[in-house]
């Protein structure tokens, strides 16, 4: 019981701290001081989240086990992220797309999650659903400002959804852990609000005036631990300090 939990919080977790990290290259780069800022703290608080999310798992794993070998020891297929969160920083518009595709998952899980029979995972619900109340606002705020903008902007944020638009059913399709959790009361099972998630997400396009995309294939394995080509660089990164210096601190 206590391995399945803490896989699935890992895997629940694995979502925020990939984002994150990708918001975190972006750190003195935004096109002015109070986007760099909001970008910034919306990666500090999916941090936060992500070390609640650890620190649980690792007290569940046992064996030593502890965030930061949660956070940076682990190979590119224990990462079970979705691959919407992996996608690169290619321009402002992908960048804001890719945080409103997440951002309006993300609040509908918290809002299930907050119900869970685990009172930790309560907690963390409860905690972070303020803070992804406020990354929804951003994102879709800014959705509706380069869709309904300029002729440029409404055409980066155009190509950009179409680009993403494969990795959103990925979200809300269930992992067999996920449906054992979701069974017993402790996890989400996120095909319950995919119907609710799409809809969301075409009502803010739709007022953005940008277009919803038709096509129907959609990419997956990133739940199962099989990544896109971007996954090794940022892990590359992202780990380079632990790895070259095993067990230091700080």
């Amino acid at each position: 019981m206590n391995s399945n939990l803490a896989n699935y919080i890992v895997q629940i977790a694995d979502n925020n701290l990939i984002l994150a990290q990708r918001l975190g290259e972006l750190c003195g780069h935004a096109a002015t001081i109070e986007t760099d800022i909001a970008l910034t703290n919306i990666s500090l608080d999916l941090f936060g989240q992500v070390r609640s999310y650890y620190q649980y798992a690792a007290s569940l794993m046992g064996n030593e086990a502890s965030e930061d070998s949660i956070a940076f020891l682990r190979t590119e297929g224990e990462y079970k992220n979705s691959l919407l969160v992996e996608q690169p920083n290619t321009d402002f518009a992908y960048v804001i797309t890719r945080q409103f595709f997440y951002d309006q998952f993300h609040l509908l899980f918290l809002k299930k999650l907050q119900h869970s029979s685990d009172e930790n995972l309560r907690a963390i619900a409860l905690k972070s659903i303020k803070e992804v109340t406020y990354h929804v606002r951003f994102s879709s705020d800014w959705m509706l400002r380069l869709g309904d903008g300029t002729e440029e902007s409404h055409q980066r944020v155009s190509q950009a959804v179409s680009d993403l638009w494969t990795y959103t059913n990925e979200l809300v399709t269930a992992s067999e852990i996920e449906l054992e959790m979701a069974s017993q009361g402790i996890g989400v099972n996120p095909e319950e609000f995919r119907a609710e998630y799409f809809t969301s997400l075409k009502s803010v396009l739709n007022e953005a005036t940008i277009p919803v995309p038709e096509h129907s294939y959609f990419q997956k394995g990133g739940k199962q631990g099989i990544h896109t080509e971007h996954m090794g660089f940022i892990l590359t990164e992202m780990q380079y300090m632990q790895r070259t210096y095993p067990n230091m601190t700080w």
